[in-house]
């Protein structure tokens, strides 16, 4: 067990992240696969990423290992997109707080591509209005 492989810790939080969210699925009723209930879908998709998280795990053990790295900085940029987004999509409007999310994410990165981000904010934008008039979230797109 090396806690420096980038690939082994991926999978242990992604196994972590399935078992939170896959154990809070049994508050709610399952159901049926013909009839589900409420906690069905998450317990099915928790489940996938488990399996996804083992498999990187021991996938980890038969590839070169890759150092584990991180820098206070992305992570402080990653935060203060994830929070710009929340305040922008409150008080002013969701389209323009994915755009910021976008932008300021990417500035974590090592390549920054304006074509490239234009495109995800696009993208995403289509999902935010495909989730709103499909499945009749009320996101605050305007």
């Amino acid at each position: 067990m090396n806690l420096n492989n980038r690939n082994f810790v991926r999978g242990l939080c992604l196994m972590a992240i399935a078992l939170g969210f896959g154990g809070i699925s049994f508050n709610y009723t399952m159901g049926e696969l013909s009839r589900s209930g409420p906690g069905l879908f998450p317990l099915i998709v928790s489940s996938f990423l488990f399996i996804i998280g083992v498999l990187t795990v021991v996938r980890a053990h038969f590839v070169d290992p890759v150092p584990l790295d991180y820098s206070v900085k992305n992570i402080a940029i990653i935060l203060v997109s994830l929070v710009g987004f929340s305040v922008l999509s409150q008080y002013v409007n969701m389209i323009l707080g994915i755009v910021f999310l976008v932008f300021c994410s990417t500035l974590a990165g090592t390549s920054y591509s304006l074509l490239r981000n234009v495109k995800i904010a696009i993208g995403l934008v289509a999902v935010a209005f495909a989730f709103k008039q499909f499945l009749g979230l009320s996101l605050p797109l305007y």
